[in-house]
């Protein structure tokens, strides 16, 4: 009966220290897996330098490489009217034209007028898409000296006399930025009657204008 208790003190004694170690165990490694639970977390959750780098370098190429509109459309033009009248230009700019007002000037081409339509693009672009009826060719980009030549060096160079300074000369372009160039120094040489199509080819050939090649 003695060794019998002896026994079983000694078996309590042993599930009593097993409990001790393992609960020992759990309140060491808890803290590791918790750690390590979190850890987890913030690397799935936080990115790395590595992955913000390559984050930044990879929005920095769309960005370039997104697909923009053409020069023409990005550049900002100033607002016409289909409708209005020319409009009254403060004192230094040009009269604005639309679609309409073109259109009748080029349906006048051959009359005497003193109004004088001025294509601003390259001679090479004129040859290949044709231009607004009755319109003379003025390149802004190869001859800008074109109104402060001698009248005769421009007959010379374009084949055909130079709108007289009391004219009121008309430019357009391609998309409206060379024309504006254009009018500017023809003012700056004298042209104070100047006037801009700011839809120039572009909304000449939308909007159905006959051309002239």
């Amino acid at each position: 009966m003695v060794v019998n208790c002896s026994i079983a003190r000694l078996v309590a004694q042993n599930l009593g220290r097993n409990r001790r170690i393992t609960s020992l165990s759990a309140s060491t490694s808890c803290p590791i897996a918790a750690a390590r639970c979190q850890q987890k977390q913030i690397s799935t959750n936080v990115p790395s330098s590595r992955r913000r780098v390559s984050a930044i370098s990879s929005a920095a190429k769309v960005n370039v490489t997104s697909p923009q509109p053409p020069a023409s459309i990005r550049t900002s033009r100033r607002p016409y009217s289909q409708d209005a009248p020319a409009a009254h230009p403060a004192e230094g700019e040009s009269k604005i034209w639309d679609f309409d007002q073109v259109k009748g000037l080029a349906s006048s081409a051959g009359d005497k007028s003193k109004v004088i339509l001025v294509d601003a693009r390259e001679p090479q672009e004129l040859a290949n898409e044709g231009k607004i009826p009755g319109a003379i060719n003025i390149p802004i980009k190869s001859s800008p000296d074109s109104f402060y030549i001698t009248e005769d060096e421009f007959e010379d160079r374009f084949g055909y006399p130079r709108p007289p300074k009391d004219a009121e000369v008309v430019f357009y372009c391609k998309a409206g930025v060379r024309s504006r160039a254009a009018a500017q120094l023809a003012r700056s040489a004298g042209w104070t009657n100047t006037g801009e199509y700011p839809g120039s080819w572009f909304d000449w050939v939308e909007k159905g204008g006959k051309i002239q090649r």
